[in-house]
């Protein structure tokens, strides 16, 4: 496209340069700023153009334009704001999705920018109108209809029994709802009511609900009547001409040639009839898309607008929207209109062409910072998980599942399929993921096992712990995380496998520790390592990593010339795990020896490119709708945690993980298919994004919601998910609140992990996860000495159920420590010992930490027993669980002291300092500070403003999302 700086108005220099919203309304048939403190106020006799800015995680900025149209505006200002639309598109590289938004049929995208709701206000700067300015508050009756508000005349007529209405009066604010209306539609128009109540009552009124059908039933349903003249029958609705909706399916194409739009014949859709020399008009009866080729000029593009514009107006479809895209840059619901889509986006091509609008706007003195390409950030490698749990894992044997030793638990087989159980210390409580991992070559019979034994296991346990379904290839980084050291063998031990090569008549390649393999290493560090057995072959080979080689007694490393320090540390510990106590040769890529190629079978030709994952994409949330086989999905736009309606299951994509949301309210049938859900939703591919079918799925339960799905909400309050009742009866509570959610009951801690471990149902399996050095040091973080003293000392190693062989301790460092460990003193003795070390650090003002039952029963072994009777013994034994009890008790209360000191902080009556001054970039900084804790000298308005919660809210996050906060304000 040419681009002109004539055609370029100046009051778009300098926009859509960071992510946020900027707003122009059209006034003397120019773009003038909107500030900052009026966005989201529309008045109906104006025309506006809004642009969206986001931050994409390749580091590229994307924009949507929009224009809203007022109901009251003139026609020479809707005109204004088309045209000036399409010249900020210019002024942004020829990239931005254009809307055109008409007053009550707004897009759902425009609409999110604005939540709850916009309502417009009388008047306008044109056309006879004027800015209506508050006086007198008026008593209102708006309707919500979807995601609408519109404002009916106050009177009985305007209500029926299929919406709800809400009535502002002076003192207070009425939600009338209709007997046919949903409850996830009360739920929302209660956000629309807080509102109200927030911008138009300074958020002290009072708030009311009224059900229709409860005629005098309650003082507010009187109250709400007498508004009305008193109670009487609602008449039914009336379809009018607003209500009609265009139900017709029809799919036109037209190009657009000297200001006419002419027909394209044919019988079906293809990329191949889109010229981009030309634009095109595609009618859809709701939408009508306006496709630009990239070469066409401003005017072009213009004149192709202005004639969708007219076959709306001429058709008379006021619902109908107008959206405006630019070649290469195609919608989905665009895209999904062609019967054969063929993306040719050629990146360089638009790139080059946002360049030189750069450089142009550049020579004009502009800030053009935000034009250019972006670099991408720095790839973060972050679980959002605990380390430190529980692990079971199970090998699936035809219809029976087998526990694996504590050693085998991170070996698998590519050709078997397992469950495993991780629990772990969460955020408030622990947490439980229960999943399930398919090899490559494992059989179908012995999955649907596996999946099957996975759901009971969570339903079990009512539904509480977050389920994962997992395929080799595909495994996302929490998994190997939890699993740490991670090896996949060929082959399999399973009977379905054993079966399958029988009936195949196939070669077993099952691994043979004894025999010829090659084994390719990778991973990020001791806590994700993982050695994949791989074709022993010269071709298997890759310059970006290291591998190891073994015959017999014969064991090779080799090293990539592009492998990092990192992945040569990796292959040493994992040589303690494949091959442990015999002598490597290490073989440097270019001066390998004959022996190892020969091994391999001659040497080859081989890649250097370094393998690469699925990448994590911004998340989008869709609400779904499971019936008769068929999945209906909704995106929803700009998302946060209110959009989450219990009654309801929701799906979170990232495109390299599928994430299904399930509200406690969603009936039990539903629950277990949700794993389905997901599945189909894979098959739906409603972004068209080519997902792969192995993606990793999960599934969320509400209120058991793990660190690895909060992070996609850009706020999350855990105790939304401890209310009771529907999503109608939830919000209400907040509302009459004053908009913060009331727990109906407290969440109780639940005993996590002091050294590596967390209780799990089945006890003879745990085993140490312990990440420091040596073994008998335990990993406790942010902890006092005394705590960690008493809870190093407190770890028994020992207790474990004698039906069963102890558990094997693994360690992350198995080159820097021996296998044997200490041996423990006798219960009676360790008990003691416990005891006298926490009196040791016992302050004066507490209370007393060792029950009394603890004291009497702590003897040394060489005290005689009070009776030799075996009921004594019994008693004895009886005596000293429950002292072990009683102590472990103790601990969790002194964890959650211990938690408590550590938002201790912000309660000192530290100096208050302007937010300018206290930011990392300030020209003006306060000196005298402590500079990693700058957020603790902003006011307490301040501090709530920047953050969006009180310092005693933020204090109570953890430290890594406390940062992550302080990062986003410029304070860290």
């Amino acid at each position: 496209m040419s681009v002109s700086m004539r055609d370029l108005d100046p009051a778009f220099q300098g926009a859509g340069q960071k992510a946020g919203i900027e707003v122009w309304r059209i006034e003397n048939f120019s773009p003038a700023p909107i500030p900052k403190s009026s966005i989201g106020k529309f008045f109906t006799g104006d025309s506006y153009i809004v642009l969206k800015t986001t931050a994409l995680k390749t580091g590229a900025l994307r924009h949507d334009i929009h224009y809203w149209l007022g109901k009251d505006t003139s026609q020479d200002e809707a005109g204004t704001a088309a045209v000036k639309t399409v010249e900020l598109d210019a002024a942004l590289g020829g990239r931005a999705v254009q809307y055109r938004e008409v007053q009550g049929h707004e897009t759902e995208k425009f609409l999110s920018y604005f939540k709850p709701c916009i309502i417009p206000q009388e008047g306008g700067v044109a056309s006879g109108f004027k800015h209506v300015e508050a006086e007198e508050h008026v008593t209102r009756l708006f309707v919500c209809r979807g995601k609408h508000v519109v404002h009916v005349p106050f009177a009985r007529s305007s209500l029926n029994h299929d919406d709800i209405y809400i009535l502002d009066t002076k003192s207070k604010i009425f939600q009338f709802n209709g007997s046919n209306s949903s409850i996830q539609e009360r739920a929302k128009a209660l956000e629309v009511v807080q509102y109200i109540k927030d911008t138009y009552h300074d958020g002290t009124c009072e708030v009311a609900t009224v059900e229709d059908g409860r005629l005098m039933a309650d003082a507010d349903s009187g109250e709400f009547w007498g508004f009305f003249g008193g109670f009487a029958p609602l008449p039914r609705k009336t379809a009018n001409v607003e209500d009609k909706t265009v139900t017709f399916d029809i799919k036109k194409l037209f190009c657009v040639e000297k200001g006419k739009a002419n027909p394209v014949e044919d019988d079906t859709l293809k990329r191949e009839m889109l010229d981009t020399n030309k634009c095109y008009i595609l009618d859809c009866g709701l939408e009508v898309f306006v496709w630009m080729g990239r070469t066409t000029s401003l005017d072009d593009r213009k004149i192709a607008s202005g004639a969708a514009e007219e076959m709306i107006r001429s058709s008379e479809r006021p619902k109908s929207q107008m959206i405006r895209i630019i070649e290469g840059f195609e919608t989905v619901p665009f895209r999904s209109k062609f019967d054969t889509w063929t993306q040719e986006t050629n990146t360089t091509v638009s790139e080059d062409g946002r360049g030189r609008v750069a450089a142009l706007l550049q020579r004009q003195g502009v800030n053009v910072r935000g034009l250019m390409k972006a670099a991408p950030p720095k790839e973060e490698l972050e679980a959002f998980i605990d380390c430190t749990g529980n692990l079971q894992v199970w090998r699936v044997n035809g219809q029976e599942k087998i526990l694996l030793q504590a050693a085998d638990h991170s070996k698998f087989y590519s050709g078997d399929c397992y469950v495993f159980q991780y629990s772990y210390p969460g955020e408030e409580k622990e947490e439980v993921l229960i999943g399930t991992w398919f090899g490559k070559q494992s059989v179908e019979e012995e999955r649907a096992s596996a999946v099957s034994m996975a759901s009971k296991m969570v339903e079990s346990m009512k539904f509480v712990p977050a389920q994962a379904r997992i395929y080799e290839g595909k495994e996302p980084l929490q998994f190997f995380v939890i699993m740490q050291s991670f090896i996949v063998f060929k082959g399999g031990i399973s009977s379905g496998y054993k079966k399958y090569i029988a009936e195949k008549e196939v070669d077993d390649d099952t691994y043979n520790e004894n025999g010829l393999a090659l084994f390719r290493i990778q991973g990020s560090g001791p806590e994700n390592m993982q050695a994949i057995q791989v074709d022993p072959v010269a071709s298997s080979l890759n310059s970006s990593y290291c591998y190891i080689l073994h015959n017999d007694s014969s064991v090779f490393t080799w090293i990539g010339n592009l492998a990092t320090s990192t992945d040569q540390e990796l292959v040493e510990r994992q040589l303690d795990l494949i091959k442990p106590n015999l002598q490597t040769r290490a073989q440097k890529e270019g001066s390998e020896s004959e022996q190892f190629w020969e091994l391999l079978g001659g040497k080859t030709e081989y890649s250097s490119q370094k393998l690469t994952k699925e990448p994590e994409s911004d998340p989008h949330l869709f609400s779904c709708t499971f019936t008769k086989e068929v999945l209906k999905v909704t995106e929803i736009y700009n998302f946060t945690q209110d959009d989450l309606m219990t009654e309801d299951i929701f799906i979170v994509d990232c495109h390299s993980e599928i994430f299904v949301w399930v509200g406690q309210e969603v009936v039990p049938k539903n629950k277990l298919l949700a794993l389905t859900i997901g599945e189909k939703f894979i098959e739906k591919d409603s972004l068209l994004e080519k997902l792969s079918p192995e993606a990793p799925i999960y599934v969320i339960m509400e209120g058991g919601e793990p660190s690895f799905f909060t992070r996609f909400f850009t706020s999350w309050d855990s105790s939304k998910s401890a209310m009771h009742g529907n999503s109608f009866q939830r919000k209400l509570k907040i509302v009459k609140n004053g908009g913060t959610p009331v727990a109906d009951k407290p969440k109780r801690r639940t005993p996590a992990s002091y050294g590596g471990r967390a209780g799990v149902p089945e006890k003879s399996q745990q085993r140490s996860r312990t990440m420091s050095l040596s073994p008998d040091r335990v990993r406790v973080r942010g902890r006092s000495p005394a705590f960690n003293a008493l809870a190093a000392t407190f770890e028994n190693q020992n207790a474990r159920n004698l039906s069963t062989p102890p558990p094997v301790v693994r360690k992350l460092y198995p080159r820097s420590v021996t296998p044997d460990s200490a041996k423990l003193a006798p219960k009676s003795s360790a008990i003691a010992s416990r005891s006298a070390l926490f009196e040791k650090f016992k302050t004066p003002p507490q209370e007393p930490l060792i029950p009394k039952s603890i004291k009497a029963s702590s003897k040394t072994p060489e005290s005689p027993a009070p009776e030799s009777s075996l009921k004594g013994k019994e008693e004895k034994k009886e005596n000293d669980k429950e002292g072990e009890k009683s102590m472990s008790s103790k601990i969790v209360s002194l964890t959650i002291q211990e938690d408590a000191k550590e938002g201790v902080e912000d309660e000192e009556d530290l100096p208050a300092h302007p937010y300018e001054r206290l930011k990392t970039t300030s020209p003006d900084p306060v000196t005298d500070i402590d500079v990693t804790r700058r957020e603790a000298y902003l006011s307490s308005e301040e501090f709530k403003e920047k953050f969006g919660m009180t310092k005693e809210a933020f204090y109570k996050l953890p430290k890594w999302k406390q940062n992550k906060f302080k990062m986003a304000v410029q304070l860290f």
